[in-house]
């Protein structure tokens, strides 16, 4: 038997049911081992084991950084999908909070390298942490966003926090 592979990565959208009664579940892992968007895979996986599956259909949200572990399965055929049958899932850093409940529905959470940011419809602010939860700071808008990544990465080369 070939031995299972773990990969890390992000949860971007959603996850799904699987079938009708919800025992099984599918989700689209974003797996990234650089910080450049090209070497950026998204990777399908499946989960079959019911137990799991409620956990990542009721607690997992976008953003949640995750391991999986699980067996790859390979196309066969030009119309057969790749997929990862999941067998391990362990969340490595979850989501940042997306703030008040009223504006979660007009809130999208954004990914830049190992940053994360909250872009809401009804405000330019935008909010940033790390990909492990640290503060960065709000930048006014999404221009400003570049420059406020940069003001945090020199502040850290630098020992300040």
């Amino acid at each position: 038997m070939v031995d299972p592979i773990a990969l890390d990565g992000f949860l971007d959208e959603e996850t799904v049911p699987g079938d009708m009664d919800g025992s099984t579940a599918r989700f689209r892992l974003t797996v990234s081992p650089t910080d450049e968007r090209t070497d950026e895979m998204i990777l399908p996986c499946t989960v079959s084991d019911p137990a799991m599956a409620h956990r990542v259909l009721h607690e997992l949200v976008p953003g949640d950084q995750l391991r999986v572990t699980g067996h790859l399965r390979l196309p066969r055929t030009p119309d057969e999908p790749m997929c990862l049958d999941v067998a391990r899932l362990e969340v490595l850093h979850a989501a940042p909070p997306l703030g008040a409940p009223e504006s979660v529905a007009t809130a999208v959470l954004e990914r830049y390298g190992p940053y994360a940011c909250v872009i809401y419809a009804d405000t330019t602010a935008v909010p940033v942490w790390t990909e492990t939860g640290v503060w960065v700071g709000t930048a006014a808008d999404l221009g400003e966003l570049g420059g406020l990544l940069e003001a945090f990465e020199q502040r850290q080369a630098a020992g300040d926090t």
